[in-house]
């Protein structure tokens, strides 16, 4: 039976006999970068460095909401805007695959930019199991490389610090209970370390990023509304896909040439499979008014996503 005290203590111990100097930490507000930060500040005070990297590709008020966060727990938190390196990275890039990789090499090679400045040989991460399960390796088919696992650039000057690997999203969240983390943090749903450059499906550009990061905070403020008025049990992952697609739809007497935004509703524990969520129409149906209001010149139709996992990831890319 998982013990979060225990866990908590032996970590700590660890962390001090392994971690010799500074470190650097990748925090996305997420989690599991949250719990591994508060780990190992406990652990190593003062010698870790926390950087959050602004990608552009974050839910809406994401990295403002992340600020505050670290603030209130007494943790110092470097923001870096390289919201146009991340952008121009991507341009012209289609395949999944390639996405992920070009994501994770380019983190790296900011974070061995910011660990020069402070010294640092160590890097920590939040990768829990199903990362390194589903990003592949030794007799492990590669599902999809996670940017803090497959997607790592071959060579790199630091050294993985990983304290939550062994860990599932439960366990971790039981973790983050114990040790004081606001709920609003450990209850808060799995987000891809890509961010939405995953679920833009295609060719990522600025607008396509802020279509679908319009369209997810409309399909969180519904679902999450719906829970509360009790016409559903909130999922535990919700969000928008962007189609690489375009159909025609009408607006009053014209006609419109839009793209097709899927909603994504999943059931799960760990992660590592999923049942589609059996939202009510009604909810649905506000949604879908909502987005194509919204984003009229944009948008012209929602479907709705019945695919479980497997055959599907919970991600589409």
């Amino acid at each position: 039976m998982f013990e979060p005290e225990k866990f908590v203590d032996e970590s700590i111990k660890q962390l001090q006999e392994t971690i010799d100097g500074p470190t650097i930490i990748a925090c996305s507000g997420g989690v599991d970068s949250t719990v591994t930060a508060v780990l190992l500040h406990k652990a190593i005070g003062k010698n870790l460095k926390c950087i959050f990297v602004d990608t552009g590709m974050m839910r809406k008020n994401e990295p403002e909401q992340v600020s505050k966060m670290f603030e209130s727990l007494g943790i110092p938190l470097k923001v870096i805007d390289a919201k146009r390196d991340f952008i121009d990275a991507l341009h012209d890039v289609v395949e999944p695959e390639k996405k992920r990789k070009i994501i994770g090499e380019l983190f790296i090679r900011i974070f061995e930019k910011e660990a020069k400045k402070v010294k640092a040989k160590y890097l920590a991460q939040g990768t829990l199991a199903p990362d390194w399960i589903e990003s592949g390796g030794q007799l492990r088919d590669t599902i999809k490389s996670h940017h803090n696992v497959g997607g790592l650039p071959e060579r790199m000057n630091l050294k993985l610090i990983e304290p939550v690997r062994d860990l599932y999203k439960d366990e971790v969240r039981r973790v983050a209970e114990y040790l004081g983390i606001p709920k609003e943090v450990y209850s808060k749903q799995p987000f891809p370390g890509p961010g939405l450059a995953v679920r833009v499906l295609g060719e990522v550009t600025e607008e396509k990023i802020e279509i679908v990061r319009e369209a997810c905070a409309i399909v969180e403020e519904e679902l999450e509304k719906a829970a509360e008025e009790g016409k559903m049990k909130l999922p535990w992952q919700y969000f928008a896909v962007l189609m690489p697609i375009k159909s025609v739809g009408v607006h009053g007497d014209t006609r419109a040439y839009g793209y097709v935004i899927s909603v994504r509703a999943v059931d799960s524990t760990d992660g590592m499979t999923a049942d589609y969520s059996h939202v009510p129409h009604e909810v649905l149906h506000k949604i879908s008014i909502r987005i194509t209001n919204t984003m009229k010149d944009k948008v012209n139709r929602v479907v709705y996503d019945i695919t479980s996992k497997p055959p599907g990831t919970i991600e589409w890319e």
